[in-house]
């Protein structure tokens, strides 16, 4: 099984500026629309075995799930932010697809 990565330097500058300008200019309130611009990025220019995966997240349904992760680690003091991070790739890699 071979995997290639074809992400460059300017698309990974230009794709980290975007993101830090959406988060920056919304106050952080669309953060979950800028993790989904660089995961886009990340996982569209990955090929495994030949086949290329494509990222089919939205900034809104992120959104739904961050906010509900939020709270909960909110209620619980911060223990719950331990499995934020574990649910946060689960929902990343539940987006994921092979193209061909």
């Amino acid at each position: 099984m071979k995997s290639r990565f074809e992400g460059n330097i300017l698309g990974f500058i230009g794709v980290n500026i975007l993101a830090a300008i959406i988060t920056l200019l919304t106050l952080g309130i669309a953060t979950p629309w800028a993790m989904c611009i660089k995961y886009r990025w990340e996982i569209d220019n990955t090929t495994i075995d030949g086949k290329r995966l494509q990222f089919i997240g939205t900034g809104g349904d992120l959104f739904v799930h961050y906010i509900k992760w939020w709270v909960l680690t909110i209620i619980t003091f911060g223990i719950y932010g331990f499995w934020l991070y574990i649910n946060l790739i689960k929902w990343r890699v539940e987006n994921t697809e092979f193209i061909n």
